[in-house]
């Protein structure tokens, strides 16, 4: 019995209740029994056991994909790409393995950006202990050495990480497509150091306990606005997460809690630390920003917590699809200035490659990407 199956008896048994309503007293009568059995019908019981448990392989093998010689996913057997319906019927467990796929796929990603790119992990925060969550980035040999140019790369929001820019398009389309991995090349090979930056990897999540109230990694020593902030950015996560579980989620998974990684909990908060402790430390002469979507949110509020220090270090920043907005986060009319001379948007344009076009908000140019309607999305 599929979920619709389920959905559409439970429609129809609500339907015949209340036509019964509206009858004499034998039809009352029939609607409260029926009523007696609506009552006795545990929905989420009943498609837990219709959905296969929720155990997918762990490598890309197991998944019985790989990536070819173009770095297109093909199916190891029929050499076909990815297929997400997988089961019929079966929406949430195709997404959960979906998400586990793309699980897999970013440490794949990680291993690409140390092996083909040869880029050096570094953990975050610089002082952290064995035992507190952390993040990372990744570092060519020469990001703090190179005298003459460093290039920082950021991803946008959501389920991307280091080295990503779109998770979809790894898996639908290639690894040029998907990944910075062409950028971070071209960037070598033309004298640039690089930075990765891994502004979504916020916090860890723990499984909660019973007694377990809140759990947070940097505890009452951490300003109020910061700590309402980040709870706020879970609780509404969760919110989501819980409607759409509600109806989709007959086998319980786990309750977690997200423990915080200390300095990087939120992008914004990453790419500030990230240029405290390494960006502003580097030799480089010319250093260079490319950022898509939330990335270049995240570079307009570096901008307003580090204005002097960005303007002396920052040559040019390339922007993609960014979602910054100069009159939200209070950008002053010095820092509209410079990104009117010193950045440019490229956005989703079925105009010509590099076209001039509108913008409602006074700061940076926007020109066309030459790629309607496609962005960088999860």
């Amino acid at each position: 019995m599929s979920i619709s199956i389920i959905s559409l008896i439970w429609l129809t048994l609500w339907i015949n209740m209340a036509q019964l309503q509206q009858g004499g007293p034998d039809e009352k009568e029939k609607t409260t029994a029926l009523k007696d059995l609506l009552s006795r019908i545990d929905l989420d019981e009943l498609m837990k056991k219709d959905e296969p448990p929720l155990e997918f392989p762990d490598t890309l093998e197991g998944f019985e994909y790989a990536f070819n010689e173009k770095g297109q996913l093909r199916h190891i057997a029929t050499g076909e790409p990815f297929i997400f319906n997988a089961r019929e019927d079966l929406h949430r467990w195709n997404q959960k393995r979906y998400e586990a796929l793309g699980e897999i796929i970013t440490k794949y990603v990680y291993e690409l950006l140390e092996k083909d790119c040869n880029l050096k992990k570094v953990s975050l925060p610089v002082d952290a202990t064995e035992s507190e969550p952390k993040n990372f980035i990744f570092m060519s040999e020469d990001a703090m050495t190179n005298p003459d140019k460093l290039m920082i790369l950021i991803h946008g929001s959501g389920v991307v990480r280091a080295g990503q820019w779109a998770r979809r398009l790894i898996i639908n389309e290639d690894l040029d497509s998907g990944t910075q991995i062409p950028y971070i090349k071209r960037a070598m090979d033309e004298g640039y150091g690089v930075i990765v930056l891994n502004p979504n990897e916020n916090y860890i999540e723990v499984e909660k306990t019973k007694s377990q109230v809140h759990l947070s990694s940097d505890g009452s020593d951490e300003p109020a606005e910061k700590r309402e902030r980040k709870d706020k950015t879970f609780k509404e996560a969760k919110k989501r997460r819980d409607f759409y579980e509600k109806y989709r989620n007959p086998q319980k998974e786990k309750e977690m809690v997200p423990l915080y990684i200390r300095d990087n909990g939120s992008p914004e908060e990453h790419l500030i630390y990230v240029w405290d402790h390494f960006i502003t430390h580097s030799a480089a002469e010319n250093t260079f920003f490319v950022a898509h979507s939330y990335g270049g949110l995240a570079f307009v509020e570096l901008m307003i917590q580090r204005e002097a220090d960005v303007k002396n270090k920052v040559t040019a920043v390339a922007l993609t699809d960014s979602v910054h907005n100069v009159w939200h986060q209070e950008a002053g009319k010095t820092i509209r200035e410079w990104m009117r001379e010193n950045c440019c948007n490229w956005v989703s344009s079925s105009e010509p490659l590099d076209t001039s076009v509108e913008s409602m908000l006074p700061d940076c140019p926007r020109v066309s990407a030459e790629k309607p309607g496609e962005t960088y999305t999860n």
